[in-house]
């Protein structure tokens, strides 16, 4: 099985943008939250949303990615169970999503880039945040732009949760890391 150390080597190989990583490491928050729910394999769970996106760098479209990573992912020896999960996020490839990992991490993706990207515009960053809030700002189609609300929406439903409870779930996963994502906290604020 993988280490964290292996995951965070392969993707700071292929990835360099600091957004990116700070993607990577919030996926890696959200999805280890629900590995301790669940009572699954945190590390190993922890290891998959760590390279998920791991080659959007160097593949950034969707006849690329994330199909072209899944081959280096074998190169360097990891389980077929990892890089299967890693693949199952994309919806362009129609695989389908019938793991609790593949879920979670399906669920947990888009969701955690708009929370931080909600995360950068508030003063205290992920302290205080509601899922009211966040559910406000997924009604402005301007705001975080990129991120795919159809999926955020899908994501909960398939994981059998309120939205507001997901968004909740996903806030209290990343708070613990709101400094190494760049975020501010209340003590910064004070």
């Amino acid at each position: 099985m993988p280490t964290r150390d292996q995951a965070w080597d392969t993707l700071t190989r292929y990835t360099k943008s600091e957004s990116l990583l700070r993607h990577a490491l919030a996926v890696e928050a959200s999805v280890r939250f629900y590995a301790r729910l669940y009572g699954e394999d945190e590390e190993f769970w922890g290891c998959v949303a760590l390279l998920h996106d791991f080659d959007y760098e160097i593949h950034p479209t969707l006849d690329q990615h994330p199909q072209d990573g899944a081959p280096i992912l074998r190169e360097e020896g990891y389980p077929e169970e990892l890089i299967e999960a890693a693949l199952s996020h994309a919806e362009h490839l129609n695989m389908p999503r019938d793991t609790q990992l593949k879920k979670v991490l399906f669920a947990c993706d888009e969701l955690s880039g708009f929370v931080h990207a909600c995360g950068l515009v508030r003063p205290t960053g992920l302290e205080g945040l509601e899922p009211k809030s966040v559910k406000k700002k997924l009604k402005q189609p301007s705001f975080a732009a990129g991120v795919h609300r159809d999926e955020v929406y899908e994501g909960a439903e398939l994981l059998g949760l309120e939205l507001d409870e997901h968004i909740a779930n996903v806030i209290a996963a990343m708070q613990p890391i709101a400094g190494e994502l760049g975020l501010r906290t209340a003590a910064d604020a004070a």
